[in-house]
């Protein structure tokens, strides 16, 4: 255990929130990665994985604090409602608590901890007035009074928001376009700013901007493309092979273009003009072939939920670990919020050490996603 956790653990939970806050900002400045050849490969690996969690509140018997020092995971995912068990007390109760609560999670880390949240406005703000927060507007009201100093501010309110509380990463904003308005996980909810390619790109530019001014990093979602979907990924495989089309992916090129994409999240879905044989997320086509290769992007590529029932009812946890993995995915998200699986984590990382160990996953592969993660964190 490194001196900095030592002291973090032994007097982070007698202060008080802006002391231990303080504390942390201080150490930060000790918080650097080592070269890549330096690294242990087990290190490497956890970084690769961003999970969910339960708890208001963390200490060092917590699981998630054993998988953020033990397993070197290297990003958390935060809820305000916990679905498995229906309650509405998951991560989230006042922005008091929720600050304590992210800053002993980051204590528990000696590599920078990705805290991710939803927190793109409107129906999918897992930050909610009723539990102290600001209140939020959604993409779809920005989008069709497209006043962008409005979508700025509103953007910069909601940054600010995250700053405060020790949250560096909103897993928004949604650049899926609005073209299938009967879109139960889109459309319905007004996530989208427009179905025009160009207002998506204009308000998701200003929403990024909000937030890198107040050192918060964004990631753009659902790559290729959701909204011209007409099934819900999170209930079971989505075929976009008649309605996609590559105008849904003009956001991404143009903000990819800008240097506005810090993180790229995909898709659980099914297009077979693109690929035959899997959904997007595990991909090597879509994620390597189109994104990396005909975008010319070479950020962090973050998968959705890995447990969400498009992926998990049609392939094994191996199997689809390694596909996403093979696909060009640098980050498995398992956000522990449609089934519940405390030791989610330790399998994935399991599954991956296996992998290489069988020589099914290169080292140098782990070492591309290691680099990325690597040079996203160092901009914390």
């Amino acid at each position: 255990m490194t001196k900095i956790q030592n002291l973090g653990r032994r007097i982070l939970p007698a202060l008080t929130v802006g002391a231990a806050l303080a504390l942390l900002a201080g150490c930060a400045k000790l918080l650097t990665f080592a070269p890549s050849h330096e690294v242990n490969l087990n290190i490497k690996i956890g970084q690769m994985i961003m999970v969910g969690f339960r708890g208001l509140d963390v200490n060092d018997n917590s699981p998630i604090v054993r998988d953020i020092f033990d397993r070197h995971i290297g990003g958390v995912v935060l809820y305000d409602y916990d679905v498995p068990a229906d309650t509405p007390l998951r991560n989230i109760e006042s922005p008091a608590q929720l600050k304590q609560l992210t800053a002993k999670l980051q204590a528990a880390s000696p590599i920078p901890l990705l805290v991710a949240i939803d927190q793109e406005g409107g129906s999918v703000s897992r930050l909610k007035q009723s539990a102290g927060f600001p209140p939020t507007v959604s993409a779809k009201e920005l989008g069709s009074i497209n006043d962008l100093p409005l979508t700025r501010r509103n953007a910069a309110q909601i940054a600010k928001t995250l700053a405060e509380l020790g949250i560096n990463l909103n897993l928004a904003p949604v650049v899926d376009l609005d073209i299938n308005p009967d879109n139960p996980i889109i459309g319905r909810l007004g996530r989208s700013f427009s179905a025009d390619p160009e207002i998506v790109t204009s308000h998701a530019a200003e929403f990024i901007k909000a937030h890198h001014k107040l050192g918060v990093l964004c990631a753009l979602k659902h790559f290729p493309g959701h909204g011209s979907s007409t099934g819900d990924s999170h209930l079971g495989l989505t075929d976009i092979t008649h309605t996609w089309s590559s105008e849904e992916l003009k956001p991404y090129q143009n903000l990819i273009r800008e240097g506005l994409a810090d993180v790229i999240m995909t898709a659980h879905v099914y297009n077979a003009n693109l690929d035959s044989e899997f959904p997007a997320t595990l991909s090597k086509p879509v994620l390597t072939g189109l994104l990396r290769k005909q975008l010319n992007y070479d950020g962090v590529i973050i998968s959705d939920c890995m447990q969400m029932r498009a992926i998990a009812d049609h392939y094994g946890f191996e199997a689809a670990i390694r596909a996403a993995i093979e696909a060009g995915v640098d980050i498995i998200l398992i956000a522990n919020n449609s089934v519940f699986d405390e030791d989610a984590a330790s399998r994935a990382i399991a599954v991956i050490k296996k992998l290489v160990r069988q020589g099914k996953i290169s080292h140098q592969r782990i070492n591309q996603s290691y680099l990325r993660i690597k040079e996203l964190k160092e901009r914390l």
